[in-house]
């Protein structure tokens, strides 16, 4: 039996329609997938070709990558990370308590005991690109946490002028 007019243009619409579903919406996931992908690599390219500190906290990510337990509670907290095929740094510098900086050092495996006095552990290159400077006068204590490969070597420097709230210097530097 011949199709009549009414069942051929309902048969057409519904094909037109599981057409549409059936190209609409995967294209449709794919525009939106792009544009987030690339508001993402515009983000992270925003963040690498920032020259200089940023004052704010590194991502929880990079704490762990770097092993830079910042305690919470601190303040001025300001980072800069570099990279490299060779190595990678992350310099962080913040303000805490005098309990955070113990909570700091026990969590990056040192101890207050194991500041040197009057030692400024962080070299000349890395003061330089984070544009630090350890002028003679406060009371600069320093050590360097060595740990297994490839895990991160950190380089911690205090001002202890103000006892109560001692500034923490960090270069962290790992190996990929």
């Amino acid at each position: 039996m011949p199709e009549d007019r009414r069942h051929m243009i309902r048969r057409r619409w519904l094909t037109a329609v599981i057409i549409v579903l059936l190209v609409g919406i995967p294209a449709g996931y794919l525009v939106i997938s792009a544009g987030q992908s690339r508001d993402s690599g515009r983000d992270k390219e925003r963040e690498s070709s920032v020259a200089g500190l940023q004052d704010n906290w590194p991502s929880l990510m990079k704490r762990r990558v770097f092993e830079v337990p910042i305690p919470a509670g601190s303040w001025e907290v300001a980072y800069y990370e570099t990279s490299n095929w060779k190595t990678s740094r992350l310099y962080v510098r913040f303000s805490t308590t005098a309990a955070g900086l113990d909570a700091f050092l026990a969590e990056s495996g040192a101890a207050r005991s194991q500041l040197t006095p009057g030692r400024i552990t962080i070299g000349e290159r890395d003061r330089s690109i984070a544009a630090w400077t350890f002028p003679d006068g406060p009371a600069w204590s320093g050590t360097t946490v060595t740990r297994e490969e490839p895990r991160p070597t950190t380089d911690i420097t205090v001002d202890l002028t103000e006892p109560a709230f001692p500034r923490v210097y960090v270069v962290s530097t790992t190996s990929p």
